[in-house]
């Protein structure tokens, strides 16, 4: 399957994508989330590549049904998920709704950022399947907004899908590229099937963190 041109699509033309995707046969998990393995080792290298065992105050935008988002709120004491879509953030709503901790919101990245990051920036931002779907435009002011929003030891974690797929607007490396900037690359994870990175701004390595060298 080709990629398609950014240019030819209509604004805003995830809408109708992701309705059609939640409101086909598969309900609210069209992707298997809860169902295929593939999807549960995936979160579990997500998590085991985050660099510290808790975080303060953590976002994880596009967090469809909140599969991912139950087990970041383990580890969180704070935790923002969102996502634009009404039938994926009913569903995590639902998933999250016994967690007093955990906030959930409907934006649309980038332009419906926290406006609480200003004051109370998020030392773990966690993008998941999402930064393919954006054009070069909106993923640079992603990756601007990620930056500015991280506090002085903040994680910026990014898992996406390397397989070509017709509703893809941007390679996932691409997307990795512009995401992580000049922020240092603390892990890269690559597997036929998905790329994963995680940037800190602290620098040093888990076993440095812990004064093992």
């Amino acid at each position: 399957m080709s990629d398609p041109v950014p240019s030819t699509r209509e604004p805003n033309w995830q809408t109708g994508y992701f309705d059609a995707m939640y409101g086909g046969e598969a309900g609210d998990d069209p992707y298997g989330l809860r169902s295929r393995w593939y999807e549960q080792r995936k979160r579990d290298v997500l998590l085991a590549a985050l660099p510290k065992p808790h975080f303060r105050h953590a976002y994880e935008p596009a967090c469809g049904i909140g599969e991912l988002t139950v087990m970041l709120a383990e580890r969180c004491e704070a935790l923002l998920a969102a996502d634009f879509n009404a039938s994926a953030l009913a569903a995590a709503q639902r998933r999250t709704q016994h967690l007093a901790h955990v906030q959930t919101e409907r934006q649309r990245l980038p332009h419906d950022w926290p406006a609480s990051a200003a004051t109370q920036p998020f030392d773990l931002i966690v993008l998941s399947e999402i930064g393919y779907f954006l054009n070069e435009i909106e993923l640079r002011e992603l990756a601007h907004r990620c930056a500015a929003s991280l506090t002085a030891d903040g994680t910026l974690i990014a898992c996406h899908w390397r397989v070509p797929f017709d509703a893809r607007t941007l390679p996932t490396d691409r997307v990795h590229a512009l995401l992580g900037g000049d922020l240092p690359c603390l892990v890269m994870h690559i597997e036929d099937d998905f790329l994963l990175q995680v940037w800190s701004r602290d620098a040093r390595s888990v076993a440095q963190r812990e004064n093992i060298w």
